[in-house]
């Protein structure tokens, strides 16, 4: 009979909190999301997913090897712990789990040396992280997965369109005034006492307005790990709903006449120019600005691969098999970050709300270049392709031509669009060069 209770008591349905219950059910939302309307599925089936395993009770999978000793509730392991963790606790006292919640959070909070001694105890008493945590220690606390993204996403990156027009670089420049208009908005918050977040943290936040995923998770990862799973999921989601979002601020700020505008075609790029690009960006980027050149680097090393035209079998893993894998990796362990006790506050409502105003005004800033640049020359460009200056790729530039041929039937747009498209992937890898530089 004892060996059944202890069955029962071990149980995750026995284990089962209202916050565990709600995680659970938002995973099996983002799966809903992805598989039946198909919003960003190759990262929300496996954020979703990853989702739903974090949040299963006693199972331990998205916790280290530290957390999972504390969860067993060992008297002996747990005053082992203690004087590493800064508690008091002896074997005689009541083993509860508040107690257990305030070690978690005190091992959260150890450096380096004093996380290593414990794991170092823990995996002395038998138990090991698991593997979401795993995932999570290897792709994404090194920051390698989202720079291995970036190798893929510059195999699959056409300069061509930015060379055949290069002031629409500002247009890209323009749509990042959203990510610093987002860290103030959070500094404010913070000194309003609305909302409590540290510089850092309203850096990390800002990213989110670039719609840049990968950025998103690798300026996170280093300025404010502990709320990566907010960030990546509001960054993701708003790649995902950008065909929603940005077409009512694209009509409200243009006229019909400006939608319908058709624009010169554009002249046909060089191969030896499409080759040189990627070096010089990355020369100067890295050195002008150093904390730049490895998230550039990568995407600039990805786009080499495409374009000089000898090592076509490694372009084509990186553009497929390599980026899969991350990618895999990568959903997996933004969704361990996606638990109850830490994902569940009113801060992280805050985030998916400075993240939505962040991609609204880097939207709206990227239209209003546009307008400007038309009056200071005489080449005019349609205004719908600013909003193409966020880094989502090629969403932002697809919703551009699909506004503008309803505007007009023979406006093609898409290839314009473009260049403040591939822009922005640039501009939102400089924009967290910079936060890193002086916030890191």
């Amino acid at each position: 009979m004892d060996k059944l209770l202890d069955l029962w008591t071990g149980s995750g349905l026995y284990n089962l909190t209202p916050g565990n219950a709600f995680m659970l059910l938002a995973g099996m939302v983002l799966l809903y999301l992805a598989i039946n309307k198909k919003f960003e599925p190759l990262l929300l089936v496996p954020i979703g997913f990853g989702t739903v395993m974090a949040n299963i009770p006693e199972a331990g999978l998205a916790y280290s090897a530290v957390e999972n000793a504390i969860n067993s509730g060992r008297a002996d392991v747990l005053a082992s712990l203690a004087p590493l963790l800064g508690e008091n606790f002896t074997t005689s006292q009541a083993i509860t789990g508040d107690l257990m919640r305030e070690m978690r959070e005190a091992f959260r909070g150890l450096d380096a040396q004093g996380r290593f001694e414990a794991g170092q105890l823990a995996a002395n008493y038998g138990y090991s992280s698991g593997i979401l945590h795993t995932f999570y220690s290897v792709a994404i606390a090194t920051g390698i997965a989202p720079l291995l993204i970036f190798v893929g996403v510059g195999a699959m990156t056409d300069f061509g369109p930015l060379l055949a027009n290069p002031k629409t670089m500002l247009l890209g420049a323009a749509a990042q005034f959203g990510i610093f208009g987002t860290v103030i908005g959070a500094a404010l918050l913070d000194w309003s006492g609305i909302l409590s977040f540290t510089v850092a943290e309203a850096a990390a936040i800002g990213i989110i307005g670039g719609a840049d995923g990968p950025t998103s998770i690798y300026v996170s990862s280093i300025l404010a790990p502990h709320l990566l799973g907010a960030i990546a999921v509001a960054a993701y989601s708003y790649m995902a709903l950008v065909p929603l979002i940005q077409p009512p601020i694209m009509r409200a700020l243009t006229t019909k006449k400006e939608r319908a505008m058709k624009m010169v075609q554009l002249r046909q790029v060089g191969k030896l120019e499409k080759i040189l690009f990627p070096l010089s960006i990355l020369v100067l980027a890295g050195m002008f600005l150093p904390d730049a050149a490895p998230l550039l680097g990568m995407f600039c090393f990805g786009n080499l691969l495409k374009e000089c035209g000898v090592v076509d079998r490694l372009s084509d893993t990186v553009q497929n098999a390599m980026i899969n894998i991350v990618t895999i990796v990568l959903g997996l362990a933004v969704g361990a970050q996606m638990m109850a006790e830490t994902f569940l506050s009113v801060q992280v409502l805050g985030i998916l709300a400075l993240g939505l105003v962040a991609f609204c005004v880097g939207t709206a800033t990227g239209i209003m270049m546009a307008k400007l640049m038309n009056l200071l020359s005489k080449e005019q460009i349609n205004p719908l392709i600013g909003s193409a200056g966020v880094s989502a790729v090629p969403m932002a530039a697809r919703v551009s031509n699909k506004l503008g041929l309803e505007a007009n039937g023979q406006n093609f747009l898409l290839m314009h669009a473009m260049g403040p498209n591939v822009a922005g992937v640039i501009g939102s890898a400089v924009a967290a060069g910079v936060m890193i530089k002086f916030l890191a």
